[in-house]
């Protein structure tokens, strides 16, 4: 019987999907769940909703176990073979609206501000020293099992994972496997590819759709043409705009589409957010302050919804989620292709080779093994690299407790510096240290 621990256990909306799909493996139908937060509301709303799923889609096979609060955090762990981790380190109150609310007072604007630039880097600050205490439980008391994160900032906290500790980790995100055919979509032209092939490398959320084609057709001629026209007339009529602008024109510009969604990209690059150019927020359909009213919204539904869930007969289809097929390789052997965030080590051969990148990865009975890319076209790679230079100090800022990594990393975010000089950057880090004070280990 493996056990999975589910760090997080809060969210409990995501822990269904997830466990949900280790649940319907038939090899892991006798599975061992154990729950952990530090909430015990969430803690023991999730543990009803997960017995509730065990009991309609399992026949209550699988072995259900509830751990609160740091004290039994390795009672939790004991034993694990894999453990699933979807914290959120301070909450959307007080942390996401400090995150964004003191920048604002120095009018750098962001949309969801999880992954890099000012909010990502403070989302890490406080969330490694936590995860690096998970690693010394888990070193301790099941020094084998498999870490598949899920939290973000992804690079910077899988980099400290992998890094500072022997923990097996790899990071898991949403948005590789639903990359190509969203664009598809968004063109058009789902419903006429056939045998639908796709190649994707790069770095967690700015990974590149390299190859897309149809039975061997390359479709990225047709999906150019296509984009461009709808951009062309969105930009005219702003009735017309869509969702995937940024995306599009970052694809027409640099010649390939990117796997995150355009509130997220339009933050990564100093192009979109601009205080001197704020007609572009418009033209572009940006939505600034988007993950805060995201946050209100998940809030409001879950209390609203989490009695009819109960109620209602729980039904689960398969999610797009990698880790119940991690879980599944590992423990048959079976081998199966997923999108990893790993140490690069070579495998993006013009992207520094300490730094995580996300590729294809080869898993079975020996774990999660990154697949050789070569080099990436060199636009596409020294977008990367002005995304990886700031998790890579970020990461050393963790590790070191030295404040001027996180300057540093501050300065080095592209939208950041393209809106802040120096001086108001540096400031702009010392307010926000004093806001996250008790949720952040003192830096010198």
């Amino acid at each position: 019987m493996p056990k999975v621990v589910f760090m997080g256990a809060g969210s409990a909306v995501f822990a269904r999907r997830v466990l949900g799909d280790v649940m319907l493996s038939p090899a892991l139908s006798d599975v061992h769940i154990a729950l952990y937060d530090i909430n015990r509301t969430r803690l023991d709303q999730s543990e009803k909703l997960i017995n509730s799923l065990n009991e309609k889609i399992n026949h209550s096979r699988a072995k259900i176990t509830a751990h609160l609060g740091v004290e039994n955090r390795k009672l939790a762990l004991k034993n694990a073979n894999y453990i699933i981790n979807a914290v959120q380190i301070g909450g959307y109150e007080p942390s996401t609206v400090i995150d964004f609310e003191i920048p604002k007072k120095y009018g750098l604007r962001k949309t969801i501000g999880d992954t890099i630039g000012i909010g990502g880097i403070f989302r890490a600050l406080r969330t490694a020293p936590v995860m690096l205490e998970f690693a010394k439980d888990i070193e301790q008391v099941c020094p084998g099992a498999w870490f598949l994160n899920y939290t973000n900032p992804m690079a910077i906290l899988t980099g400290t994972m992998l890094k500072a500790t022997n923990v097996k980790t790899v990071g898991l995100c949403h948005s590789v496997q639903v990359c190509a055919t969203t664009l598809l979509n968004n063109v058009g032209l789902k419903d006429s590819v056939k045998k639908l092939q796709w190649k994707i490398a790069g770095i967690n959320h700015m990974a590149w759709l390299l190859e897309i084609k149809d039975g061997g057709k390359d479709l990225y001629p047709k999906i150019k043409q296509k984009a461009a026209e709808l951009n062309k007339e969105a930009r005219k009529d702003l009735a017309k705009r869509h969702d995937d602008m940024v995306r599009f024109e970052i694809m027409l510009n640099f010649g390939y589409y990117v796997t995150e969604s355009s509130e997220h990209s339009a933050e990564y690059s100093p192009y979109w957010i601009k205080s001197n150019y704020p007609e572009l927020i418009e033209e572009f359909k940006i939505p600034l302050d988007e993950y805060p009213r995201r946050c209100v919204n998940c809030i409001e539904r879950w209390n609203n919804e989490y009695e009819s869930m109960l109620k209602n007969d729980l039904k689960h289809e398969k999610s797009g989620e990698y880790a119940g097929d991690i879980i599944e390789a590992i423990e048959t052997g079976n081998p199966v292709r997923v999108h990893g965030n790993i140490i690069n080590n070579n495998l993006i051969t013009n992207l520094p080779s300490d730094s995580i990148v996300e590729v294809p990865c080869l898993v079975d009975h020996n774990g999660v093994q990154g697949c050789y890319i070569g080099d990436l076209p060199q636009q596409c790679a020294a977008l990367n690299r002005t995304n990886i230079n700031p998790q890579l100090i970020a990461i050393e800022a963790v590790l070191s407790r030295r404040k001027e990594y996180i300057y540093q990393a501050a300065m080095l975010d592209p939208h950041t510096a393209s809106e802040l000089p120096i001086d108001k950057i540096k400031s702009l880090c010392d307010d926000l240290l004093a806001a996250h004070s008790d949720m952040i280990p003192i830096y010198r």
